[in-house]
């Protein structure tokens, strides 16, 4: 079964540029608002931050982070759980998943 994170992704990857642009730029908000309030794992949060501003800059950068997000290994689980992607799914994506995977249980 499908995760938020590879909800993310997929919908990163179906957008065209310009939507691309858009998307990326709401967890980069998220991590300047959530860092202006002190959140209490900066350094995650910053690692996040030049992950995207690598995806923003090459197509390389823009795989290493949907390989990332659909990755399911300890390491990359641990960084997600610092994710800044609320936001990036409408709520009607997140309710359709939420749905799925009540249904699945």
């Amino acid at each position: 079964m499908k995760t938020l994170h590879d909800l993310v992704a997929d919908k990163l990857e179906r957008a065209d540029l310009a939507s691309r642009d858009a998307l990326l730029r709401i967890p980069l908000d998220n991590i300047d608002r959530w860092l202006a309030n002190g959140h209490t794992a900066p350094q995650r949060l910053e690692q996040w931050r030049q992950i995207l501003l690598r995806a923003q800059q090459s197509p390389d950068g823009f795989q290493a982070l949907l390989t990332l997000l659909r990755d399911r290994s300890e390491i990359a689980t641990h960084l997600k759980s610092f994710d800044p992607f609320p936001g990036v799914l409408t709520t009607l994506e997140r309710r359709e998943y939420l749905l799925q995977c009540a249904y699945a249980h």
